[in-house]
């Protein structure tokens, strides 16, 4: 009886043994394009770790295929996380290490992985970050704008009202401000964009790292009359908007508009201190003013 084969990955055409991690949870980053911007270090930790969790396996398969690496993934997406999440979790109590990596990019931004890695650190179980390709900073660097403060604030709602009133509770916020788009919604987000911010300098970045990669760079209204025109937009699409006037930010920042803005993303704890970085003001101030406007919700 032949023994199983030691788990490994291929570079270069040579085998590459990838020692088992210690027991934990991964969180690994993977290309969000070019398939040569994984790192060593992630494909030691999915050849090697015990489960390997991902949002699509078919998307997955194709990494896996690129690299020689023989495993089957399971699933973890928002649909399946509630007794996905509970069978990871099992696992990962038993002592087990699990690489979870997203479809494209970074695991927790835009993903339900932010549940199961909630539950494993009150489980007192170790969360370790492989890091690697991330589509708001590659947009960053690309887009040409200050990169000192920025903020990501992912998807905008697709409903107008709701991405107008987001835009206004972080039109304040003294960074560059980072959104992921649909490409049917782009030219409408980018012209709310330009009414509400007001006509910023602002870069569309779309299908980074990919063949068709694409950089348009604009005032937010040269770019939306521009999107207007096309005929169909297609692929991932990331948009970077730069920071508001400086006599706009520093003494006139509202401090519970740019907290209602991070309580979207963020528990009040997470929202404060972030606002810390970005008013100023105490912490215990604008955590008091953050639990108020959660009651609020």
């Amino acid at each position: 009886m032949s023994e199983a084969r030691p788990p490994s990955f291929l570079l270069r055409g040579q085998s590459v043994p990838a020692p088992r991690p210690a027991p934990g949870l991964y969180l690994v980053a993977t290309p969000i394009g070019n398939l040569s911007d994984i790192t060593l270090r992630a494909l030691e930790v999915l050849a090697g770790a015990d489960i390997l969790a991902c949002e699509d396996t078919r998307v997955t398969a194709k990494l896996l295929q690129r690299f020689a690496i023989d495993r089957r993934p399971v699933s973890y997406h928002e649909h399946n996380e509630a007794a996905a999440g509970e069978a990871l979790l099992a696992e990962l109590t038993a002592g087990k290490s699990v690489a979870l990596a997203s479809d494209a990019g970074t695991p927790l931004v835009s993903d339900p992985g932010f549940r199961l890695v909630e539950r494993a650190l009150e489980a007192g179980i170790a969360v370790v970050p492989v890091p690697g390709a991330s589509a708001p900073l590659a947009a960053l660097l690309a887009s040409g704008l200050p990169s000192d403060a920025f903020f990501f604030a992912g998807f905008l709602p697709s409903k107008e009202t709701a991405r107008r009133k987001r835009l206004e509770a972080l039109a304040r916020v003294p960074g560059t401000l980072i959104f992921f788009e649909s490409p049917n919604r782009v030219a409408a987000g980018l012209h709310d964009m330009a009414g509400v911010l007001g006509d910023r300098p602002a870069a569309v970045c779309r299908e980074l790292t990919k063949m068709h990669e694409t950089v348009y760079r604009g005032a937010l209204s040269e770019l939306a009359a521009a999107f207007d025109a096309m005929e169909r937009v297609r692929g991932e699409i990331v948009v970077c908007v730069g920071p508001p006037a400086a006599e706009e930010a520093a003494e006139g920042a509202d401090a519970e508009a740019i907290l209602a803005g991070l309580l979207a993303e963020m528990k009040p704890a997470q929202a404060a201190a972030e606002a810390v970085r970005l008013t100023g003001l105490p912490k215990r101030e604008l955590y008091a003013m953050a639990l108020a406007l959660k009651a609020k919700d």
